[in-house]
């Protein structure tokens, strides 16, 4: 599958099928950051999930390479320049995915990730991150009843949500729409409880 998509509304889904995966490019094999991504994925597959990413290095590489140690399969939603852009990291060669959808732009990349999976994994990474787990966050909360959960990799996230509580104007409602989990069995579990509950009571 190799398709170009210009538009995609919001489509929020009863079934619990693909995690994206959202973090830095930055990672290598070595750092525990690619390795908790690696191991999430491994287990998210195992379950009989699909994994979503970027098509790129660093948690992209990582979620994909996971996705396959445990049987599962990769879309990757990429974007090709028109002309190389020093800060971004492009289609890594090493991440073989198995499907693959291109986005018209930067922006259009993120939103057809968001929109195409429906659990968002967000592990630490850079300005790309912040603005991936900030539009993540925004249709949460526009969309709140059939919002896609939020899932935060790492402790040092209650450090950062506890600076945005404290200096942003949030709303509480908002802060239930995420969940930070500090280990992928703990991922596994969150996303399993969310597949039952929307078996049991699917979105209308």
């Amino acid at each position: 599958m190799n398709e170009q998509i210009t538009h995609l509304g919001h489509h929020p889904s009863s079934e619990v099928h693909r995690i994206a995966f959202l973090g830095g490019a930055q990672w290598n094999e070595d750092s525990e950051v690619y390795k908790g991504a690696f191991e999430t994925a491994k287990l998210l597959a195992q379950e009989g999930y699909q994994i979503v990413n970027g098509g790129g290095p660093g948690i992209m590489r990582a979620s994909t390479k996971g996705a396959h140690a445990g049987g599962g399969e990769v879309l990757a939603v990429t974007y090709i320049p028109n002309y190389r852009h020093k800060n971004y990291e492009g289609i890594d060669l090493e991440n073989d995915f198995d499907d693959e959808v291109v986005a018209l732009d930067y922006f259009d990349r993120t939103k057809i990730m968001l929109q195409n999976s429906d659990v968002h994994v967000i592990f630490k990474g850079g300005t790309g991150t912040i603005s991936e787990f900030g539009m993540s966050w925004a249709s949460s909360r526009i969309h709140q009843g059939h919002n896609k959960p939020i899932i935060l990799f790492g402790k040092f996230w209650e450090h950062i949500v506890k600076e945005f509580q404290t200096h942003m104007k949030m709303r509480p409602d908002e802060m239930g729409l995420i969940k930070i989990c500090t280990s992928p069995e703990e991922v596994i579990k969150y996303v399993d409880e969310i597949r039952k509950l929307r078996e049991q009571k699917p979105i209308e």
